[in-house]
């Protein structure tokens, strides 16, 4: 029963009370960018970066890790393979003064910490875990481009949360305020599960039932604008909404695109209430996990950043970054707070609160005979059994389970070191 959204539905208590309206949350984005370091708002980017300012972001991500990392083949990741991966980097032809230029996403893409494709591992155990792998990007998104990397062949990209080299082949560069204007039109179609694809289509491939993940906002094309046939489907049955694509000259286009009315979408920005929280984050259940965004899939931020997408919100990229921001309610637990005024605390959090350990954020459903439950994303992971015995295991996808008997380490649960509440509002 704890598998299934309804059951959690019926206990949360008011599920249909709209929790914050659209103008709210608006709000809250916009304090966002002013008030935490690490949101960017591209629409007030700097037009130029020093050269100085640049290669300091460059090297705030690409840098050698602080501990051993191996190949999958087993080699040790060695300082020469961190030289030729620097020079890579192309960090002298950095100009005094670097022109920032715009870029749209095209499909989905890979946020490295290096401009390689190599993936690397702290252990052959956790080679699930690729440690140059840090995001994902998502079509229709807007990213600032910096730099280029030696081989032409990686941009350097701001996003509205991280920075970080993406291929080239995923981005199309445009017209700054062309660019703006896109994301911000108005109406808007909102992909509202897990996944969704456009329509197939036999004339245009880089469109054809492309893969849009949750949270993707994408402008809707008026009636009046809209053809009565598109690439040789009527539009009767399906939503009309602008696509990027990169044209035969190279250049920045936006195409007409079908997009099924029996897709998992919705117009606009979902109503933020605790039926539709709950209702977006099971759309995740069972799915494998994939460090930042690897594997086609999430992590435990991502699953957070996707599913608070549908009702408008953006949050910092890494969970540390989330729990220490100053945006929304906040609760910080003392490391030496005892257990019981821990869990008095958090019988008082509300269903859909993000709750944070290191490096993990998970969303709170409810308490369940005094047992805290969350619905979170998670890779290795132990429990308690019932003679509460510690029983090593791999969960390794989105999983509802107790606080008090899933480990973080065979030592301590997800509830021990749990230290920080957050509510958005």
């Amino acid at each position: 029963m704890h598998l299934t959204v309804n059951y959690w539905i019926d206990r949360s208590g008011n599920p249909d009370e709209v929790l914050a309206d659209p103008s709210r949350i608006a709000a809250f984005v916009n304090n966002a960018y002013a008030v935490d370091p690490h949101m960017v708002d591209l629409k007030s980017f700097p037009t130029t970066l020093t050269r100085g300012e640049l290669s300091d972001k460059i090297r705030s991500i690409s840098k050698p890790y602080e501990t051993p990392l191996y190949y999958r083949e087993g080699g040790k990741v060695e300082q020469s393979d961190y030289d030729r991966y620097t020079e890579r980097l192309a960090l002298e032809s950095i100009a005094d003064t670097v022109e920032v230029r715009y870029g749209i996403v095209l499909k989905r893409a890979n946020m490295r910490a290096w401009p390689t494709v190599d993936a690397v591992f702290k252990s052959p155990e956790t080679i699930d875990l690729d440690r140059f792998q840090e995001n994902g990007l998502f079509p229709a998104d807007v990213v600032a481009v910096l730099h280029e990397s030696l081989d032409g062949e990686w941009y350097f990209v701001q996003s509205y949360n991280y920075a970080a080299w993406v291929r080239q082949q995923s981005i199309v560069i445009g017209d700054r305020d062309t660019i703006l204007d896109y994301v911000s039109a108005e109406p808007f179609l909102v992909i509202a599960g897990n996944r969704a694809r456009t329509n197939f289509n036999p004339h245009t491939a880089e469109i054809s039932e492309l893969q849009l993940d949750m949270g993707v906002r994408l402008p809707m094309v008026s009636a009046d604008a809209a053809e009565q046939s598109i690439d040789g489907q009527n539009t009767q049955a399906s939503y009309v909404v602008s696509l990027p694509i990169r044209n035969g000259d190279g250049d920045l286009e936006f195409r007409s695109v079908l997009i099924a009315r029996s897709q998992d979408v919705h117009v606009g920005y979902m109503p933020y209430t605790r039926r539709n929280v709950l209702h977006q984050a099971f759309k995740f259940l069972g799915e494998r996990y994939g460090w930042g965004h690897s594997y086609n899939a999430r992590d435990c931020t991502g699953l957070v950043l996707e599913v608070f997408k549908t009702f408008g919100y953006l949050l910092p990229r890494n969970s540390s970054q989330q729990a220490q921001s100053e945006v929304g309610e906040n609760i910080r637990f003392a490391a030496d707070l005892p257990a019981e005024e821990k869990l008095s605390k958090l019988s008082e959090a509300e269903v859909g609160d993000l709750l944070y350990s290191p490096g993990h954020v998970m969303l709170y459903l409810g308490m369940v005979d005094g047992e805290p439950f969350v619905i979170h994303d998670l890779s290795g992971s132990g429990w308690t059994d019932e003679n509460g015995v510690f029983q090593q295991g791999t969960l390794n996808g989105v999983s509802v389970t107790s606080l008090r008997h899933v480990h973080t380490t065979p030592d301590q649960t997800y509830f021990e070191q749990l230290y920080a509440i957050k509510r958005l509002r």
